[in-house]
């Protein structure tokens, strides 16, 4: 089996092998999927995080028989962005990166060579779910612009920016939003909404389409246009700055 390591900051992951195709997902840097199919210019890969299929450029990722460094590190990146060297050349690497290596030692992957210098790293692993923390975590996000299959402070979806705030408390959220609402338990009302637990909004069709994370029982922060922060009650998401109403409420999940 083969692996593909990111070796960029951020990879577009896209439905079929061009760079005009849908960017379904991304890879951060040090994060590794398994190969699946190679063509001249993409690969095609199974992420080992999330389970998530797609294309990806051949020279943003590095093909390896073995996964390097700690790929199970529960060590992630704190701040907005913050440094690694890449062959040599410095680059900035978006909160929530995993770090798979000890900062400031070389890590070897093939033709690549990392040296993580991270200011302030934040240890998953420990992280108290607490409703302030999560609040932080969450708000850290903020006006960061909406990007179709974005999951970093680059660009984020609706589904990457929980699945990201999740990662820092060491919960493995599914990639998509109809997935992350098969996780969790669901809770009666939303009255008993409280901080960190998932709202999931779906279209006319009944599809799920939308989730953010509750702050409270009447507040809520999403990715919609921006990462923002907007009145929820029980038919639905109300824009603060505009009154009205854009997504109605399907149904609340705890996971802590």
């Amino acid at each position: 089996m083969q692996y593909a390591v990111c070796v960029v900051p951020v990879s577009p992951l896209r439905a079929t092998d061009s760079h005009r195709s849908e960017m379904v997902n991304q890879l951060l840097l040090g994060e590794n999927a398994v190969l699946l199919e190679e063509q001249k210019d993409f690969v095609k890969v199974r992420t080992v995080n999330d389970d998530y299929e797609g294309w990806v450029q051949r020279g943003q990722v590095e093909l390896v028989d073995a996964i390097p460094g700690n790929p199970l590190s529960k060590i992630l990146v704190s701040d907005y962005t913050d440094r690694v060297m890449i062959n040599g050349s410095e680059a900035h690497i978006p909160m929530g990166t995993i770090v798979i290596a000890p900062a400031g030692e070389d890590l070897v992957i093939g033709n690549y060579t990392l040296r993580y210098q991270i200011g302030s790293p934040w240890n998953a692993a420990g992280a108290a779910v607490t409703a302030d923390a999560i609040t932080q975590r969450a708000s850290r996000c903020l006006n960061t612009p909406y990007l179709w299959g974005g999951r970093s402070v680059f660009g984020i979806d609706c589904s990457g920016f929980t699945q990201s705030v999740f990662r820092f408390f060491d919960y493995k959220l599914m990639r998509d939003a109809y997935q992350q609402a098969t996780q969790g338990e669901a809770i009666g009302f939303l009255q008993e909404a409280k901080c960190g637990d998932l709202a999931f909004f779906d279209n006319e069709e009944g599809r799920i389409t939308h989730v953010g994370i509750m702050l409270n029982d009447h507040e809520i922060i999403h990715a919609s246009g921006k990462v923002r922060i907007d009145k929820i009650d029980n038919a639905g998401i109300i824009n603060v700055d505009t009154g009205l109403r854009t997504h109605k409420l399907r149904m609340v999940r705890r996971y802590f």
